[in-house]
């Protein structure tokens, strides 16, 4: 059951677009101007830079979503081209929406350790991005699985870090849910659905 809500969940966040309007340009003028006039913050090195990284994630996040099935050699392609953008790009509003892509196609691929840095990476860097909740949701969700992070103490805190914050969000459902199921297995889980159903 976990693994089928996990799916289901991986698969929507993956559909999540990242076609809504950048505000790179403005965000990094901002920036170049608060840092000087380095050469690698040049202005139109660095909107050079990050136009191309995006437009290499975003034909990678293309790449994905046109195939049936995660091919890990595409899947890797992603990741790198995610994370370049979202670590070089990091005053642009899509590098936390490119931390969860990471996240999401790490996790397919069975790349755990690049799954959690990316989701702490987000969290911690991006307090108020939207859908933060959901990448607290995402790491709860790797230590709450006994074959990925296997620690239900820390995802526990992970989940009631999202009920405390978000109280009113369907997020904090939803991690009110995964802590009554924390430690039980699917057929256990199951069996309470099947119980309170009747």
């Amino acid at each position: 059951m976990k693994a089928k809500v996990s799916a289901a969940f991986l698969f929507s966040l993956i559909l999540f677009s990242c076609s809504t309007p950048s505000n790179s340009d403005s965000n990094i003028q901002k920036q170049n101007q608060d840092t000087g006039s380095s050469v690698r913050n040049n202005s139109s090195t660095y909107l050079k830079d990050c136009s191309r990284l995006f437009a290499e994630a975003k034909k990678m996040d293309s790449i994905l979503l046109s195939q049936n099935e995660v091919v890990n050699a595409s899947a890797n392609q992603a990741i790198q081209a995610f994370t370049d953008f979202a670590y070089f790009c990091t005053s642009d509003s899509l590098s936390p929406v490119f931390l969860i892509k990471t996240a999401q196609v790490a996790r397919a691929v069975n790349n755990i350790p690049q799954a959690k840095i990316v989701l702490e990476r987000c969290i911690d860097n991006y307090p108020a991005f939207e859908n933060r909740a959901a990448a607290i949701f995402l790491l709860a969700q790797l230590y709450d699985e006994p074959t990925y992070l296997n620690n239900e103490h820390e995802a526990r805190k992970l989940y009631q870090k999202i009920i405390d914050e978000y109280p009113k969000s369907d997020w904090a459902q939803s991690a009110k849910g995964a802590i009554n199921f924390l430690g039980m297995s699917d057929e256990e889980i199951m069996k309470a659905l099947n119980n309170k159903k009747n």
